[in-house]
């Protein structure tokens, strides 16, 4: 499990085609910590290290997660935002995020202010029942406090800690990023399906 609150940026040092997977390696200072069979989540996708070259972390990433998430568009040099998992007894600061991608959506667009932005993201329709004003989502990993909703979008605002030290200070109109819902309303919706 992890919580949204991003311990860092990394960045992806190879892609390597391994059959109808990729083998990705990660440098970053809290990967160094991470032995082989942990979990880090990447721009939000929980990973296991693999394997630990030279301080690096190396993950096998499958066809399908390649599929349903954003992962498939990183290449070498790429930054990506990044997440060990929640220790047992550790603090627990932004949501329940599990790094299980629930779809990508679409920055669509992007306001700048002197101290924050606010960004306004095309979401999967089969999304939008579970995203709420004021509720929680998790942006390429990042736990954010939903501002606003729309048909088919949702806005957060970043303040200027989420700016500098993720990934989404640096989002450009039309790039894609890994959503995941918050999994308390998926599990109420399933309660209230049983009863009915």
């Amino acid at each position: 499990m992890f919580t949204g609150i991003v311990e860092e940026t990394g960045t992806v040092v190879s892609v390597q085609p391994n059959g109808d997977s990729v083998r990705m390696t990660i440098r970053g200072a809290c990967t160094a910590a991470a032995p082989p069979g942990s979990s880090i989540a990447v721009n939000g996708v929980c990973l296991t290290v693999a394997d630990k070259p030279a301080g690096d972390v190396v993950m096998d990433v499958m066809a399908q997660t390649l599929q349903a998430s954003g992962l498939g568009d990183l290449t070498a040099g790429s930054r990506v935002n990044l997440e060990r998992a929640l220790a047992a007894g550790g603090r627990f600061d932004g949501h329940i995020v599990q790094g299980h991608v629930d779809g990508v959506g679409t920055l669509a667009q992007r306001e700048s202010t002197e101290h924050w932005d606010r960004l306004r993201i095309d979401l999967p329709g089969e999304l939008s029942r579970y995203v709420v004003a004021k509720g929680s989502i998790a942006v390429d990993g990042v736990s954010l406090t939903v501002s606003d909703t729309g048909d088919g979008w949702f806005e957060v605002n970043l303040i200027p800690t989420t700016l500098a030290q993720t990934t989404l200070g640096g989002l450009t109109v039309g790039a894609s990023v890994n959503l995941e819902v918050d999994v308390l309303a998926k599990y109420v919706e399933r309660m209230l399906e049983e009863r009915s």
